[in-house]
């Protein structure tokens, strides 16, 4: 096999100049859209909220337990080396359209946890965003790539190594502005990203009825120039290949706005045509999925936004998916991604407000535990980058969240004497 440190040299300038790199002129930063600002909850509670407010608060959840076997799982196979047990297990999750409880993909979780060790190992590497002098950075993508080398014309095994060389990739770059990016960073981000486009080349989704594979090509969009109508067809046949998980709906709503790859009006078609194509499956709520992410970090989206529509949407996902996972979710993303978020653009404001009030229905109506590591993501914008360096102090600042917000909503229930109980059914007001 051609060893890989020779495709990156021929795409980017030696590795040993990108571990002693130069100094880099600081960039001029540019102006970046209106910041949208979170408000402090100021909830004010007569008795300490621990004493009204009973809810309670698994760990780990049912959803969460699912995930780490899966994860588990795969780490098990890989490190004993038996790839062909993990990818027929990946083939089999991939073609029957498992998922959990949440509506993760099981062959996405799998995927996940076979590349796992090597993805965390680089990111260790990169913590502080280049690479100390002398750092194996290439050794773990080195071993799957022959891996991938052994297993040819494998879809699956393309899939994990791909996707290993775009969690790289991300890695290198970070989150800042294109501008902000090192030169040897960006270098590196372009080199693993063409790499794992090489690598998808062969690979048709529809032919192979893969979502695997769909998702895969989807995530190539995050690095690769393409037309507009490129990325809305390719998120399309995604959707339409697994409309049940709501996943690439949302990532299609973010990467229809104009930051990335689309316009606003691109943005309100292709909810629409989404919520048509899906209406079996989740009603309206085709057209609330794409629009979830886009209009919490995103001003215009927000103010643009169908809010009648919109608001059918998030009863008709909680009347499909009466689950808690799905009603930790919505109730976070009104209360405190929209509801604790302002800019100053009143019709966008105006729109917040309204959404947040749906937090009220939601958890009178739905809620009957709590999954605090949603709050803390809803607080932060569901940001997939977001790097978690205590998973517990995080944890635990959702759940401060989600009980002073949830707190908010009994008030009067409260300061009359009461206590919130959360039952199998559903929050009930008890006397003290």
């Amino acid at each position: 096999m051609r060893p890989l440190s020779a495709f990156f040299q021929k795409h980017m300038p030696p590795l040993a100049g990108i571990l002693s790199p130069k100094e880099v002129p600081a960039p001029v930063t540019p102006v970046p859209p209106t910041a949208i600002k979170r408000r402090v909850p100021r909830t004010v509670m007569p008795v300490p909220v621990e004493e009204v407010l009973h809810i309670p608060c698994p760990d780990p959840t049912a959803e969460d337990s699912f995930r780490d076997k899966h994860l588990a799982s795969a780490q098990f196979l890989v490190r004993q080396e038996r790839w062909s047990d993990l990818i027929e297990a990946i083939k089999i999750a991939d073609a029957r359209r498992h998922m959990t409880p949440g509506t993760m993909p099981i062959a996405d979780l799998l995927s996940f946890g076979a590349r796992a060790d090597v993805v965390h190992a680089a990111e260790h590497v990169l913590m502080d965003g280049k690479p100390p002098k002398g750092a194996p950075i290439l050794a773990g993508i080195e071993a799957l790539e022959h891996e991938l080398v052994d297993h040819p014309n494998c879809y699956v095994m393309a899939c994990i190594v791909a996707q290993a060389h775009m969690d790289i990739a991300w890695a290198w770059r970070g989150n800042g502005w294109d501008i902000e990016v090192p030169a040897r960073n960006r270098a590196a981000f372009t080199a693993h990203f063409d790499r794992a486009a090489d690598i998808m080349a062969e690979f048709c989704p529809q032919s192979l009825n893969s979502p695997l594979l769909a998702a895969t090509g989807c995530a190539l969009l995050g690095g690769i120039e393409k037309n507009k109508r490129q990325v809305a067809d390719s998120y399309e046949a995604l959707i339409d290949l697994n409309p049940a998980n709501p996943r690439p709906m949302r990532a299609m709503g973010n990467h229809l706005l104009p930051r990335w790859y689309g316009s606003y009006p691109e943005l309100e078609l292709e909810a629409r045509r989404t919520a048509a194509r899906t209406e079996k499956i989740w009603g309206a709520g085709g057209y609330t999925w794409v629009q979830f992410d886009a209009i919490s970090c995103d001003d215009q989206a927000c103010a643009n936004l169908d809010l009648d529509f919109f608001i059918e949407g998030l009863r008709d996902i909680l009347t499909r998916k009466p689950d808690a996972y799905t009603a930790n979710l919505l109730a976070a993303y009104c209360a405190n991604s929209i509801g604790q978020s302002f800019s100053g653009n009143d019709q966008a404001d105006l729109i917040r407000a309204q959404i947040s009030e749906c937090s009220q229905w939601i958890v009178r109506e739905h809620l009957t535990e709590l999954h605090p590591m949603i709050w803390a993501h809803a607080a932060r914008g569901f940001d997939n980058n977001l790097r978690i360096h205590s998973p517990g102090r995080f944890a635990a600042s959702g759940r401060d969240d989600a009980v002073r917000l949830i707190s908010s909503l009994f008030s009067s229930e409260i300061a009359s004497g009461k206590r919130i109980v959360f039952t199998e059914t559903g929050p009930v007001a008890m006397e003290a």
